[in-house]
């Protein structure tokens, strides 16, 4: 995934060492990395995007279960998720096959959106179908995947009390061995220096940050977000600088956290809490932050928090 990964975990009688669950680890991650990645050409979901279209190909579990996963996310959000936007991405220099950052034509946009969209794609059993020249790209919500795939294995060899991190979306349950709480930070919008914006406390749930801050380019004094708006085939352009959601599994909560920067401020905190989503968004004011949280946050964290 081009990132990093830890684990940490309460060590008890019974529960293996740190070399035998980072080998159980590193594992999980490479079969994935061999499933998902859109950096590697030999990668099963690069076979089935180098694919022609009217195409179908066998495609192991996971990328079946991400496919059905990304569809019910595209469906719940009224399609501000969308996994086929590949092609877009790469366009505006996003993406794996980017020649580099630029603004597109809007006919070029236009001819690059009738290959997007999950209505082009479907799961055959164990094979997966495309009608035109699409691409799957997971990078969305693979990370959390990973994560909960990571901590399936460790609670299976009876691990506890852990804190798994993937290129940024974590899972944290249990305590540590004072008995004091696994804390994170949310980090503040700010492509300078890392700042804490919020400190909380995590047990059973995990977190998942998305913003527009570090993976941007500017042209004629505008900013363009790596975030794009399946609805437009551009970068979003409200003033949503970061959102930040909590749910039990991480790879819904990355998910979630691409849903409501695309949707934005106002749309996405509409969203959230009609879900009943946990929801912390920063958003620009000025030249500040304000902050907004949904309900559901501030009664599972906290309206206040550390800061």
């Amino acid at each position: 995934m081009g990132s990093t990964y830890s684990v940490k975990y309460v060590r008890a009688q019974g529960i293996e060492g740190p070399e035998a669950l980072q080998a159980e680890t590193e594992q999980i991650l490479a079969d994935l990395d061999r499933q998902l990645s859109t950096y590697r050409s030999d990668s099963a979901i690069e076979r089935f995007n180098a694919l022609p279209p009217g195409s179908c190909e066998a495609m192991p579990p996971a990328v079946l279960e991400l496919v059905e996963a990304g569809r019910a996310l595209s469906e719940e959000s009224g399609g501000a998720l969308d996994l086929t936007l590949e092609p877009l991405l790469n366009l505006w220099g996003f993406g794996p096959k980017g020649t580099g950052t630029r603004v597109p034509a809007a006919d070029e946009i236009a001819r690059v959106r009738e290959q997007v969209g999950h209505h082009h794609l479907r799961v055959e059993g164990e094979r997966l179908c495309k009608d035109t020249a699409l691409e799957v790209d997971f990078n969305s919500i693979a990370a959390g995947y990973a994560v909960d795939k990571v901590v399936e294995r460790l609670k299976a060899l009876g691990v506890g009390s852990y804190l798994v991190e993937i290129t940024g979306e974590l899972k944290a349950e249990g305590r540590k061995p004072d008995g004091s709480p696994w804390r994170i930070a949310i980090e503040a919008p700010r492509d300078d220096e890392r700042v804490a914006q919020k400190i909380i406390e995590l047990d059973g749930q995990s977190i998942s940050t998305s913003g527009d801050y570090r993976n941007y380019f500017e042209q004629d004094g505008r900013r363009f977000s790596h975030t794009l708006d399946p609805e437009t085939g551009a970068p979003i352009t409200h003033r949503l600088a970061s959102v930040t959601v909590a749910q039990p599994s991480a790879m819904r909560a990355d998910g979630l956290s691409t849903v409501l920067m695309v949707l934005g401020p106002e749309r996405g905190l509409a969203f959230a809490e009609d879900k009943g989503i946990p929801a912390f968004f920063v958003i620009r004011e000025g030249d500040g932050f304000a902050t907004k949280s949904t309900e559901a946050f501030d009664e599972l964290f906290g309206a206040g928090g550390e800061q």
